[in-house]
C-alpha cells in the first residue's frame, strides 16, 4: 500500500477502536471506509469483537461486508445504531460534511440520523475552511424532477452537472439521478441544506450538518482526532 493508504488504515483502526462487543454498527461506503470494514472483520475473527451487527449504507458495502464475514441486519430490526463509521468528501472546521461522492448519500444520511454517534475517517486533503471549496455538492433527485431541480440549483448560483459514467447517467441504489452542484465556498451550509430539503424533487443532498461527532484525519504528520463542540 501507499503511505497515504497506510495512514487511512491507521485512522480506520482508531475509529474501530471505539466499537464494543454487542454494538449495532452503521457501515459507510467508500474506499476509506473499506479499511474500517476490514478491521472490524479482523477483530471479529480474532474474537475481540462479538455480537456485532452491521447496517450497510449501500449495496456495495453490503456485498463487501458479507464477503468479509460481518453479520448484517437492517433498520427494521435495529432502528437505533450505536456508532456509524463512514468517510466524507469534505469537512469544515465545525465538522459539517459534504458526502455523496460515492453516490450513497441518502442511505448514509439515514444511518447518520439513526446513530447515537457518527465517526468520520478522511485524509487531510478533505479538510476545508468552507464546504464546497474543493467539492461539488451531490444532490439526489427523482428522474421526473431532473430539469426542474437543475433550474432550481442554478437559481441558487450553482453550476450543475448530471453525474454520468461512460456517458450513461449514474443511478443510485434507489434508482434516482445524481446532480453535482458546484456552488463554490458555501457560507451558510445550514441555510442551503434547508432550501434543498424543501424541494419535493430532491430526495436528499450531501450536506451533513451537525451530524459528525468525531473525525479521524490521516495526514503526513500522522493521525489527528477532531471532535465537535457541544
Amino acid at each position: 500500500m501507499s503511505r497515504q493508504d497506510d495512514l487511512k488504515q491507521m485512522a480506520a483502526a482508531a475509529a474501530v477502536d471505539r466499537l464494543q462487543s454487542g454494538m449495532v454498527v452503521g457501515l459507510g461506503t467508500g474506499s476509506t471506509t473499506r479499511f474500517a470494514l476490514e478491521r472490524i472483520a479482523e477483530l471479529i475473527r480474532a474474537g475481540r469483537l462479538e455480537r456485532i451487527i452491521g447496517i450497510p449504507s449501500s449495496i456495495q458495502t453490503e456485498t463487501a461486508a458479507r464477503e468479509l464475514g460481518i453479520p448484517l441486519s437492517g433498520l427494521e430490526a435495529h432502528a437505533v445504531i450505536d456508532i456509524t463509521i463512514d468517510g466524507a468528501d469534505e469537512v469544515d472546521p465545525d465538522l459539517n460534511l459534504i458526502k455523496g461522492g460515492g453516490g450513497a448519500l441518502l442511505r448514509e444520511k439515514v444511518l447518520a440520523q439513526a446513530s447515537r454517534r457518527n465517526i468520520i475517517i478522511v485524509d487531510a486533503s478533505k479538510l476545508s475552511e468552507r464546504l464546497g471549496t474543493r467539492w461539488a455538492l451531490p444532490v439526489e433527485v427523482v428522474p421526473f424532477a431532473r430539469a426542474a431541480e437543475e433550474r432550481f440549483l442554478a437559481s441558487l448560483g450553482a453550476a450543475v452537472a448530471l453525474r454520468t459514467r461512460n456517458s450513461i447517467p449514474v443511478l443510485t441504489d434507489q434508482g434516482n439521478l445524481l446532480l453535482d452542484a458546484r456552488f463554490g465556498p458555501i457560507t451558510e451550509p445550514g441555510r442551503l441544506a434547508a432550501q434543498l430539503s424543501g424541494r419535493a424533487g430532491i430526495v436528499e443532498h450531501g450536506l451533513f450538518v451537525g451530524l459528525a461527532h468525531e473525525v479521524f484525519v490521516a495526514g503526513a504528520e500522522g493521525i489527528r482526532h477532531l471532535q465537535r463542540n457541544g
